[in-house]
């Protein structure tokens, strides 16, 4: 059986899945065969397994500090809001449905068997099990038949390590109000204390820390400091949304979606020299970007309406017409048509249909059964804007609940093999001018692609790009992972939290 230990926060975005990251590679490094878990995770950011099932990115990130494979055993249950009141519950990998609120409230205990199921093989395969919660543990309106924090804690017989965000300030209140509102047994799961992303001089702490110790009964067992480490980011709370908006040599302007997904597709850009990524949420910050790009979204229909209500359709359309190179992706992909079909109601309550932007002679109808495969590929021969991605491979995968046909003027975008349960290449995507689509998410992720495009853009703009590099993103995200073991073993008292592990509750 596998040890376990359990990061929970005292609220949202305080640092959980970040610090779980660290620990897995720690204990890597330090020899063991170690998973993360997460119960029930929210998010819109998903991935695709080589089985072709779904799980939150968060887990593939752990997976990878881990340096193992990822798999749905350790996130059986993912849920992706479709709106502000319900999501789509997705177990085991697959779509179960959707459900409000407050239906899944009085549904989610009957997931038990599966959660425990998914935890019991990793507990045979592993020696040690890195356990994620969600949100706080402290929230006493969603205690009752709990499955992801105390309640999951207890199911594994996990001890705790409960963690606050002083960046945010109140972290004493956090931590100890956090704490006080657990029942008896749910403090005594509680081993150890974390003050996550503190900047300036610990000692300032020095006192802080020793009162808190005194009034909780718990002691702390690390000051992480806030770090400047890139991997990817688990939802909409991500801080890469927030960033400076000053506009580089190369300018890609990535359009914020009220629901947008898996904006982990367009990271390899963030650490290119002389690119600036921005995601911009109005029109009036869309500024004059030299390629604009679609992110895919988990309501497509809705999220195109936003757009022509806000004003942004129209900013867009303008921009395209002067040249600009626009770029969608999945629902992004999907925007760009003629027509947006829903005639099974996947998306619109009753079913019904919209006009696309128009840019791209196809139509798009939505199906209830989801396509979720890992893709790999290559560009088709592709001449304008981008023609200097032409031939390169490509790997990625699918998601999505659309299937998109072509009219006459639009030509495929790429040819794909390695999709599950098909021989042969089959087309994807589409392009007419200087607007482009595809189904697959990750599909800058290859270094070549990156550079292609970025190569594209610069020679366009008449730019010397001899010195224009890609990044190895795999190899890039590899030696984040080490900063952030190397920046926690720093920080954290790692000997007692070995000794937290290995006692148990």
């Amino acid at each position: 059986m596998a040890k376990a230990i359990m990061i929970q926060g005292t609220m949202s975005n305080a640092g959980k899945s970040l610090l779980a990251a660290g620990l897995c590679r720690i204990f890597k490094q330090d020899g063991y065969r170690v998973a993360p878990f997460k119960s029930q995770n929210m998010a819109l950011n998903s991935y695709i397994t080589e089985e072709g099932l779904e799980m939150g990115r968060a887990q593939v990130m752990q997976a990878e500090a881990a340096g193992i494979r990822p798999s749905v055993l350790m996130n059986p249950i993912l849920l992706k809001p479709t709106n502000d009141v319900g999501s789509q519950v997705i177990v085991n990998g697959e779509v179960l449905g959707n459900m409000s609120a407050r239906d899944y409230f009085a549904y989610k205990h009957k997931l038990v068997p599966d959660i425990m199921k998914a935890y019991r093989k990793l507990d045979e395969e592993y020696d040690i099990i890195v356990l994620e919660g969600a949100g706080s543990p402290a929230e006493i309106n969603l205690k009752q038949e709990d499955i992801v924090n105390m309640g999951m804690a207890k199911l594994a017989k996990a001890p705790v390590l409960l963690v606050g965000d002083i960046d945010r300030g109140g972290v004493f209140a956090q931590l100890i109000g956090t704490v006080m509102l657990l029942e008896e047994d749910e403090r005594r799961m509680v081993k150890g204390l974390i003050i996550n992303k503190f900047r300036g001089d610990k000692s300032i702490l020095d006192s802080g820390v020793e009162m808190l110790e005194e009034k909780s009964g718990i002691p702390v067992v690390g000051v992480a400091p806030y770090l400047q480490i890139q991997v990817e980011d688990e939802d909409s709370l991500t801080e890469r949304f927030e960033r400076d908006q000053k506009v580089a040599l190369i300018d890609i302007a990535v359009i914020r979606l009220p629901r947008i997904s898996n904006f982990t597709d367009f990271n390899p850009f963030e650490n290119m020299p002389g690119v600036s990524l921005r995601y911009v949420k109005q029109a009036s910050e869309l500024k004059n970007p030299d390629m604009i790009i679609l992110p895919g979204t988990k309501n497509t229909i809705e999220d195109l309406l936003w757009l022509r209500q806000s004003g942004m359709e129209a900013a867009i359309l303008k921009r395209q017409a002067a040249g600009t190179i626009l770029f969608g992706v999945c629902g992004g992909y999907q925007m760009l048509g003629e027509t947006l079909s829903d005639p099974e109601g996947v998306e619109i309550q009753g079913g019904g249909s919209v006009k696309g932007m128009g840019l791209i002679p196809m139509d798009t109808v939505f199906a209830a059964q989801k396509t979720r495969t890992q893709v790999t590929g290559v560009f088709e021969n592709i001449p304008g804007d981008l023609a200097e991605l032409s031939g390169t491979a490509l790997s990625g995968y699918e998601i999505h609940m659309g299937v998109t046909s072509l009219r006459d003027g639009a030509k495929p975008l790429t040819a794909l093999s390695g999709h599950a349960g098909q021989s042969g290449e089959k087309a994807d995507g589409a392009f007419c001018g200087n607007v482009y689509g595809t189904y697959v998410h990750g599909v800058f992720d290859r270094e070549n692609v990156a550079k292609a495009v970025v190569t594209a853009i610069g020679r366009k703009k008449g730019l010397d790009t001899s010195e224009i590099t890609g990044v190895d993103f795999a190899a890039f995200k590899e030696s984040q992972y080490d900063l952030l073991a190397a920046a926690l073993r720093e920080h954290l008292d790692m000997e007692k939290i070995y000794e937290i592990l290995n006692s148990g509750i």
